[in-house]
Formats: C-alpha cells, sequence, structure tokens
C-alpha cells in the first residue's frame, strides 16, 4: 500500500481512543483459560485438604513415632489410618487417577501412569496388612507422596497459566454501532451486523471505522496502526480505501461500504488469531518423558523382583520387596525437579521485566535462531520526535512561526514541534485567527504575516513551489512539517519515530548468540533501510500486512528455523501467535499482550537477552534436577530389588523414605542455586 507522508491535526473535537474502544467491547470469556484455572485451584484445594488428614497419619506412624522419640497407641489405630488414608487416596489421588486414564488411551504412559500406579500399590498393600498380619504399610509414604504431587502440580499449573483473550481483546477493536446515511440525506445509528456493502456510512473524527470501504467524501488522517504497524496516521480523501477498525482523528469522512462483517479485514485477522492458536503445539515436558522411561523400568523391575524372590522367600517377602521398589521409583524428586525451577525461574523473570505465560514457549527460546522484531513500539519508540530542522534563513525564527500554531494542538506531531522549540529556547509568537484544514495542517495570522503549516498536501493544495535549497526534503522519508509564510515555504521540519537507545545493544548481544535477526514493519521502505542500518539487524522486510508478517514467520519455521517474534500491535498478534515463541513489549496493545508466550513489562529490547540468558540457564538447571532425580532411582531401584542380597545389602522400605527425601531435598536446593546464576 502506499505509505503518505503527511502530518495530521487533531484541531477539534477529539475523542479518547481506550475509551471508544472500550465503549463498543462486545462481552465474552476465554475459556481454555478459565478450564486452566479451575485446574489449579483444584490442585491447590485438594492439596491443603489432604496435608491437614497427613498430620494425624503422620502422628500414628510407629516408625514416625520411633524417630520422634514418642510412642502412643490407642484401639484401632491401623483401622483409623485406613480410612484417613484411603479417604487421601481417592481425594487427593483422584486428579492422577483421572490423568492416568487418559495416558493410557493414548498409549503413552507417564508421569502420572507412575504416580497412580505407586499410590494404588502402596495403598492396596497397606490395606492388606490389616487383613493379613506380617506385613508393612506404607500409609504415611501414600499420604506424603499424594501430598508433594498435588503441590508439585499446583506450582507447575500455575507457572503456565496463561489467559486466552486474544480473540476477545480483537473484539473489541470492531465499532458496535455505525451512522447510516439514508438516500433522503437524514441519518440512522444501526448496529454494524445491519450494514452491508453499498451502504453509505458516516465517520465522524474519534470513530473507528465500521467496515471496510472508499471514502466518497471528505478528507482527514486516518490511524491505521492497527492493521499495517504504519507509525504514522494517513491521509484519506476521496477515492482512499479505508479499513474496519482503523481509526478515524480529524475530519468527517463518508464511506461507501465494500466489506462489512466477516468480510472484513479485520475480521480476516481475527480468523488469523485463531488459527494460530488451534495450530500451536506442546511439545512433551522433559520430566514426562522421563517419568515415561521410569514407569517402564519400575514396572519391569517390579515385577523380577517379586518373581525372583518368591522362589528365594516367602511371597509376603517377595511382596514387600517388589511393593518397595514401585514406592522408591515413584518420583517424588522427579515430580519437583522441573515445578520447583519454573516457579523460581518465573520470579527471577517478573523481578527483571519478564512475565511467562506459556512455559513450553519459555524453555524453547534457548534454542530460537531467529528473531522478528516489529518496528514500530518495539525497536522504536513508537513516537515521533524532531529529528531536524532546515530553514532559508533562520530556523528559530521558522520554530517560533510554526510554535505559534501548535502550541494549542494536542496532536502528538503538533506537541512534538512544540516540545523541540521549548528544548532549544524559541518562545512561540501569537496567533490570531487560527483555522484548521483537516488532515492538511493549520493557518493563522502571526504579526501580520499569513502563516501556515502543514504537510505535503498543503504544498500540494495551496499550489507552491518549494525553494530549489529544501526540494531534497519533499521526498524524505521523514514525517515533513512545512512552515509557510505569505505563501512562500520558509523551512521544513522532520520528525522521526526515536530509536530505543538499547535496541542497538540487544540486537548485537542477540547476534553474539548466533540468533539471525529480522525487522518486519508496516512501514516504507526508506525508513526500514534506516532503522535496520542504525540497529545492527541483519535483514528487514517493509510494507507487510498482518497476513504477510505471519506468512514470513511461517515460511522460516517450514525452512527448520526456530523463530521468536516480538512485536506490540494488534497488527503483530497473527505472528506472535504463530511463531515458536511470541513476545510482547508489555507497552503495547492488550491483544498482542494476550497473544504472546512471554510479556516485557518495560519497553526495553534488552530484556529479550536475559529472557534468552534465563531460558537457557532455567533448561540447564532443569537438566540437572532430572539427573539428580533419575539418579536416585537409579541406585535406589537397584538395592530395593536385592542386587547386593548376597552381601547383606537390601534397602528397606524405611531407608527407601529416607533417600527419597534426600534425593527431594537435593533437586529443591539446587534449583534454588538458579538465583545465583541470575546474579
Amino acid at each position: 500500500m502506499e505509505h503518505d507522508h503527511t502530518m495530521q491535526h487533531e484541531y477539534g473535537e477529539m475523542h479518547d481512543h481506550s475509551e471508544h474502544a472500550a465503549g463498543h467491547a462486545h462481552a465474552g470469556h476465554g475459556h481454555g483459560g478459565m478450564g486452566h484455572m479451575h485446574h489449579m485451584e483444584e490442585m491447590r484445594r485438594r492439596f491443603i485438604v489432604s496435608l491437614i488428614v497427613t498430620v494425624p497419619i503422620l502422628l500414628f506412624s510407629p516408625m514416625l513415632q520411633s524417630w520422634a522419640g514418642i510412642l502412643f497407641d490407642f484401639p484401632y489405630r491401623g483401622e483409623v489410618t485406613a480410612l484417613l488414608a484411603t479417604f487421601i487416596y481417592l481425594y487427593g489421588g483422584k486428579p492422577f487417577l483421572t490423568m492416568t486414564l487418559d495416558e493410557l488411551k493414548a498409549r503413552q504412559p507417564g508421569m502420572m501412569t507412575l504416580i497412580s500406579m505407586a499410590i494404588t500399590v502402596a495403598y492396596g498393600y497397606s490395606v492388606s496388612t490389616l487383613f493379613f498380619p506380617g506385613g508393612k504399610a506404607f500409609f504415611w509414604e501414600l499420604a506424603t507422596l499424594i501430598d508433594i504431587m498435588l503441590i508439585g502440580h499446583y506450582i507447575e499449573a500455575k507457572s503456565i497459566l496463561g489467559a486466552s483473550n486474544a480473540l476477545e481483546d480483537l473484539v473489541r477493536l470492531m465499532p458496535k454501532t455505525a451512522t447510516r446515511l439514508k438516500a433522503d440525506g437524514t441519518s440512522e445509528s444501526v448496529d454494524v451486523t445491519a450494514l452491508q456493502p453499498g451502504d453509505l456510512i458516516l465517520v465522524r473524527p474519534g470513530e473507528n471505522i465500521a467496515a471496510d470501504g472508499t471514502v466518497e467524501a471528505g478528507e482527514s488522517s486516518v490511524n491505521e496502526a492497527l492493521l499495517t504497524g504504519e507509525s504514522k496516521p494517513i491521509f484519506k480523501t476521496a477515492g482512499s480505501t479505508l479499513f474496519m477498525g482503523a481509526l478515524n482523528l480529524d475530519g468527517a469522512l463518508r464511506v461507501r461500504i465494500d466489506k462489512a462483517g466477516s468480510e472484513s479485514y479485520l475480521s480476516q485477522v481475527i480468523a488469523l488469531v485463531k488459527e494460530a492458536q488451534q495450530s500451536r503445539s506442546h511439545t512433551q515436558d522433559l520430566a514426562n518423558r522421563a517419568a515415561g522411561w521410569l514407569f517402564y523400568a519400575a514396572l519391569a523391575a517390579g515385577s523380577a523382583t517379586f518373581a525372583v524372590w518368591s522362589l528365594l522367600l516367602s511371597p509376603a517377602d517377595a511382596v514387600l520387596r517388589g511393593v518397595t521398589v514401585l514406592i522408591i521409583a515413584c518420583p517424588h524428586a522427579l515430580g519437583l525437579a522441573v515445578p520447583l525451577v519454573v516457579a523460581i525461574s518465573t520470579s527471577l523473570a517478573a523481578k527483571s521485566g519478564i512475565l511467562i505465560r506459556n512455559r513450553q514457549a519459555f524453555e524453547a527460546l534457548r534454542g530460537i535462531d531467529t528473531i522478528c522484531f516489529d518496528k514500530t513500539g518495539t525497536v522504536t519508540e513508537g513516537r515521533l520526535a524532531v529529528s531536524k530542522t532546515v530553514a532559508l534563513e533562520d530556523d528559530n525564527a521558522m520554530l517560533a512561526y510554526a510554535a505559534a500554531l501548535e502550541r494549542d494542538s494536542e496532536h502528538s506531531i503538533a506537541r512534538a514541534v512544540t516540545a523541540y522549540a521549548d528544548s532549544v529556547g524559541v518562545r512561540p509568537l501569537r496567533a490570531d485567527v487560527f483555522k484548521a484544514i483537516p488532515g492538511i495542517g493549520a493557518s493563522a495570522e502571526v504579526d501580520g504575516h499569513a502563516v501556515m503549516v502543514g504537510g505535503p498536501q498543503l504544498i500540494a493544495r495551496e499550489r507552491l513551489t518549494i525553494p530549489p535549497p529544501l526540494q531534497t526534503y519533499s521526498d524524505s522519508a521523514s514525517t515533513t512539517v512545512w512552515v509557510i509564510v505569505d505563501r512562500r515555504p520558509l523551512g521544513v521540519i522532520l520528525l522521526d519515530d526515536r530509536i530505543r537507545n538499547s535496541s542497538a545493544d540487544a540486537v548485537a548481544t542477540l547476534k553474539s548468540f548466533g540468533i539471525e535477526t529480522w525487522m518486519l514493519t508496516g512501514d516504507n521502505e526508506a525508513v526500514a533501510a534506516s532503522v535496520a542500518d542504525m540497529t545492527g539487524i541483519d535483514r528487514y522486510r517493509a510494507g507487510l500486512l498482518p497476513d504477510e508478517k505471519l506468512a514470513f514467520v511461517k515460511a522460516r519455521r517450514a525452512e527448520g528455523r526456530r523463530v521468536a517474534m516480538v512485536g506490540d500491535g494488534v497488527n503483530d498478534a497473527p505472528s506472535l501467535l504463530g511463531a515458536d515463541i511470541g513476545i510482547a513489549v508489555g507497552a503495547g496493545t492488550d491483544i498482542a499482550i494476550d497473544s504472546a508466550d512471554i510479556i516485557l513489562t518495560r519497553s526495553d529490547l534488552r530484556s529479550v537477552v536475559d529472557a534468552v540468558r534465563l531460558s537457557r540457564r532455567t533448561y540447564g538447571k532443569m537438566k540437572e534436577n532430572l539427573w539428580w532425580a533419575s539418579g536416585y532411582n537409579l541406585v535406589a531401584i537397584p538395592l530395593a530389588a536385592g542386587v547386593l542380597a548376597p552381601w547383606n545389602i537390601v534397602i528397606g522400605p524405611a531407608f527407601g523414605a529416607v533417600l527419597m527425601s534426600i534425593s527431594t531435598v537435593i533437586v529443591a536446593l539446587n534449583a534454588q542455586l538458579l538465583k545465583r546464576a541470575a546474579h
């Protein structure tokens, strides 16, 4: 599309953008996020109840009583303990038993199957000791095992909880009503769903455009940043194309509808977001894979132990040793190895201005080899500032005229001009007979001179000739504000979107990590080339619409690249979701944030560097913990199975429980070391 270099003024009535959008919001809720919240709260509730019931079980355990040196007994102690353990097994263990069915149906036994097998065997064998004396009850091991698994999965669920409000936020951008013009010249307010192609609508300043269409009458500047990423509002006149959801800034427009409802471009963006959400795949958790391997190992070891010892000893002893193997194999430490690291890394990230919404994507961030940046509001600040002034005679005199007209305007360009004038010590002159020229500029009388300020459209409208010294700026990639005194161009003020101070440093560091950097922008070629050159970004693509950004990201992934996308606008939402990892700058729109896996609360690209570093350290710590947890099993299972029994080295349930606790403590302490690595 064509990118006009124009100046816009907010003379007249302007409405607050956020209030306007909020006032036209559609109700709705993200069901996926609510379902996950319910799961997390259920784990928390079951953990608290189970922990309370565990206390008397621990007090009634003869083994723990002997350790504490406090011995007491009472009638039916075993039966009471069994009843309490039954409650914990059925209530606390229900989530694991239910999820085991899903794993078995999928023929992928993993963590849930291993946990369910251990608690079921421990429970069943322990209850049997009430009827067949001589066995060893595992009631307190059963209770603590379920407690630890519940708190571990609660921590994990809390760390990966993310909202699914992307579509809801996009819908909020869609106007709810529109002003439709009748054939007799009157108007009526109608719901946007009633609009049809061919209808004529009136779009007032401050309103969002209700449908895709063509301007039939009127002139105005329109903010299309939500769709194109273009950093400057676009001047629209008769024959110009408009998109639904774009914001009309300063002039009334009569628009003939071309596409309405689901056919509009904004609706297509919504469809892209929905498609990207549905196509997102989730990598299997490392701990689940380890638990899957451990499941088969434990099942084989337990069965072999029972078979061998049933031939050498009594069936009761064989059952005892087989059950001990299964109990020891249950991943107390393995269940906490990943969630503890995740909880700590999430906290560390938050302190650094990094909010993790998708744990699996955060873990995958360590392996990216391509990172794509949106330009406006991401690499740049997303606001215009004066970069240069050129005057035929005196810069200060030209600025004094410009500031005279701009000082009472709230428009971002006007504020930038007046701020620059103040910064260089130029005092604005007094302006009289002020008149706004919608979408073009303004005019006034200043010290007896006829003064006008505006963009290229002002030069064209007034049919003025630009003096040779200034002609080189007529095609500038910057936003240009011409200052005209008595129909003579006195000079030009150039404004550009400022590059963030941290962008170049962040890009350089990412490149040192071996990551290829791209910039994807809806802005024009000249601006994109300039920003890429100043920041050191490897490559760029300019003039991209949301679907084109998404197509680019998909193409890189199809090549086998692991892609992260960093953006802040609605136009970035599909590509944020379509990338392996979506990273949103927190200063951006709600939709970009809701579409992202990771959110940067500070508009500083060095936070992206911090996120990559932390992801790598987190993954390393996860691997260490998994080795600690699995190493315990590699040693304890053979000992419990009795491979060293000929030398009178046999691990019993009590000692196995101690080893299990030590393994859990080691994993917990090792996870805490992640804090030191962050400093």
